[in-house]
């Protein structure tokens, strides 16, 4: 035996498949086993020197008579596939070779004609379709600018937000959830603590209503990201009602949040730290949030010169009598 596999018959113009063939070359005949055919579900009837078959179904499906050497003859014909040759003709010779050369570039394709730089390219003019290949699977993004082109002007003038979290373990105020606040102009932060993403309409209600105060001014405009608790129906109607404007970053483009983004990355960092190096539980993450930003509020930025963000936006130089009692 060399092989097994599946064959397809007719017989007396029914069609069957027959599954578990054993390829025997020595074999003279092909024998098909009347077991096999009663596991199936079939009905063998032997009778009279006759042999009928019966599909549950189909009812009488073969039907033969015993030979002299007592055998069953099965005139059968394989339904397997013959050799054939495909021919295909195109007249779009310009996307023919696009894909024979995997796809290149219809410049590339005219270098190699006018230049006659290969044997048995054809001329042929570059189609007016684009590949829908080739938008596929060639398509990428541009790099994300590093610095931004533009930078406010004034306190308030943008505000960058972004939340973090669900963070692990739930603090000892049960909060999960930090969102973040920066001045674009000074780059001072401010953090609140959430235990609900719903909460987020709430802490800019009140960090909105604690800046203005403090500047005298008013938030023009307010980048986040697309998260839901941005993007609420509330949230909206309240920037709408006090004329702030929004800046919302494409889906899946973190980098346009990029100032949001690397100041909870830069807090969780020192939080981390601050943790491991004092061997003190994880449950206390949110006092080190505290604590962390009120330390980079008051260090150095590359984005405002010789200043640190609190004296930017105070316009007081700040202390740091108080970092004594942490040493």
């Amino acid at each position: 035996m060399l092989g097994k596999g599946t064959v397809r018959l007719t017989v007396s113009g029914f069609t069957h498949v027959v599954s578990e063939v054993f390829f025997v070359p020595e074999l003279k005949n092909n024998l098909l086993s009347i077991g096999q055919l009663q596991e199936r579900g079939l009905t063998i009837l032997i009778q009279h020197g006759k042999l009928k078959i019966y599909h549950p179904e189909k009812g009488l499906i073969i039907q033969t008579e015993m030979t002299t050497n007592r055998m069953f003859v099965l005139l059968a014909n394989s339904l397997s596939p013959k050799p054939a040759c495909l021919y295909t003709s195109t007249q779009d010779l310009a996307h023919l070779w696009h894909c024979r050369y995997g796809h290149l570039s219809y410049k590339g394709l005219r270098t190699l004609q006018f230049k006659k730089m290969v044997h048995g390219i054809p001329q042929f003019k570059s189609p007016l379709t684009v590949c829908a290949n080739c938008m596929i699977g060639k398509q990428h993004r541009d790099s994300i600018p590093k610095k931004s082109n533009w930078r406010a002007t004034e306190k308030l003038q943008l505000v960058h937000a972004d939340l973090c979290g669900p963070i692990s373990p739930i603090s000892n105020s049960k909060k999960r959830y930090i969102i973040c606040f920066i001045d674009d102009f000074t780059r001072k932060a401010w953090t609140y603590f959430l235990v609900e993403k719903s909460e987020a309409l709430s802490m800019f209600k009140h960090f909105k209503s604690y800046v203005e105060k403090e500047v005298g001014g008013h938030i023009k405009c307010l980048r986040t990201d697309r998260g839901g608790e941005f993007t609420s129906f509330e949230f909206n109607e309240f920037c709408t009602e006090h004329g702030i404007k929004r800046q919302l970053t494409a889906a899946y483009t973190p980098q346009q949040n990029g100032v949001a983004e690397r100041k909870n990355r830069t807090v969780m960092n020192m939080v981390r730290c601050m943790l491991s190096e004092k061997r003190m539980p994880k449950t206390l993450w949110l006092e080190a949030v505290n604590w962390t930003a009120y330390v980079l509020n008051r260090s150095p930025t590359l984005v405002v010169k010789n200043q640190t963000p609190e004296e930017d936006w105070s316009e007081s130089k700040p202390s740091v009598e108080h970092f004594r009692v942490f040493g």
